[in-house]
């Protein structure tokens, strides 16, 4: 039986300590907190690593909306995205996955980024 991405980087613990440097990491960078600025982060916490899980393999229980309706009207743009890559390589590597489990990751969300974007 294959193992899936989210079973590779250690599951839900690993997935929580991530998301959690993530959110860290982000809003400490001036180009991308004020995104945030009316975020519930407890409530975005919850839905990020839902949606991490989704995305890598693991339990599908994300329950928000599409990318491209999250974010409508945000007007990011290619540096945002590119720092929230950075951001969440980061992270990954913080809390111990590897880095080819990190480019598996990245690789899934940049298949997001026209939806992202909203392009």
């Amino acid at each position: 039986m294959s193992t899936t991405l989210y079973e590779k980087i250690g599951g839900q613990a690993t997935l929580e300590k991530v998301v959690d440097d993530f959110h860290k990491r982000i809003l400490g960078d001036s180009s991308l907190s004020g995104f945030f600025s009316n975020t519930d982060m407890e409530k975005q916490r919850n839905h990020q690593i839902a949606f991490f899980s989704l995305i890598m393999d693991g339990p599908k229980d994300y329950q928000g909306r599409s990318m491209d309706k999250t974010h409508s009207g945000m007007n990011l743009q290619q540096p945002h995205f590119d720092a929230i890559a950075k951001h969440l390589s980061a992270a990954m590597a913080s809390s111990g996955v590897s880095s080819d489990d990190t480019k598996a990751a990245l690789e899934r969300v940049e298949k997001l980024k026209g939806a992202i974007l909203n392009k």
